[in-house]
């Protein structure tokens, strides 16, 4: 296989970085502290508003067209939480999520899960179940899991970005703890890459 790694980063707003002033987001802020040579192929794939239903089904049809077999192929999913707004049940959430992992393992996807952060506009219960819902599937499944939700929830920096944004996303300081979050939580290990710095 060639050395080269392709890295399709499916989800919505979230893996956007929509909100941040510097147009980078988590996504871009974890990127720029990651090494490799040659460089690596990161491909955002982003469907606004994205249920864990359109993520397993045109959201993984839209990562399989980009999966290489001369490749180091790689799927790093980022959840969000629009199944609250949807009222999709969690039993229909974590079904969607092990339809997608498992559905990314047969096209031979390496996956990486990157859970969904605090947001303070519903009930905080509903968030922490769909965590813990989300982590227990990846467990599983040995897929990574980043839990963005427990250290960020009463994290000061995170509530007062998220009062400023007075949205889905974050801006600047929130999508830098997320980008924290993820290149501690074994993501150099997962890529197979070496650290520029911490």
């Amino acid at each position: 296989m060639s050395s080269e790694k392709h890295v399709v980063f499916l989800g919505d707003e979230l893996v956007a970085g929509l909100g941040d002033p510097r147009a980078q987001g988590w996504v871009g802020r974890v990127m720029a502290h990651t090494y490799t040579a040659p460089p690596i192929l990161a491909m955002p794939l982003v469907f606004a508003h994205a249920t864990t239903a359109q993520l397993a089904d045109t959201g993984l049809k839209e990562a399989q067209a980009r999966y290489s077999s001369e490749a180091d192929s790689r799927l790093v999913i980022g959840l969000g939480s629009h199944d609250i707004d949807a009222q999709i049940s969690l039993a229909r959430s974590r079904l969607y999520l092990a339809n997608l992992l498992d559905d990314a393992a047969r096209t031979n996807f390496q996956t990486y899960v990157v859970g969904p952060p605090p947001r303070y506009d519903v009930p905080a219960e509903a968030l922490e179940r769909m965590n813990q819902a989300f982590l227990s599937v990846c467990a599983r499944r040995q897929v990574p899991y980043v839990n963005c939700f427990d250290p960020l929830f009463a994290h000061e920096q995170w509530r007062t970005d998220m009062y400023v944004s007075r949205s889905y996303t974050p801006r600047q300081a929130g999508y830098a703890l997320m980008a924290w979050l993820v290149m501690h939580t074994g993501w150099h290990e997962w890529l197979g890459v070496t650290p520029l710095d911490e």
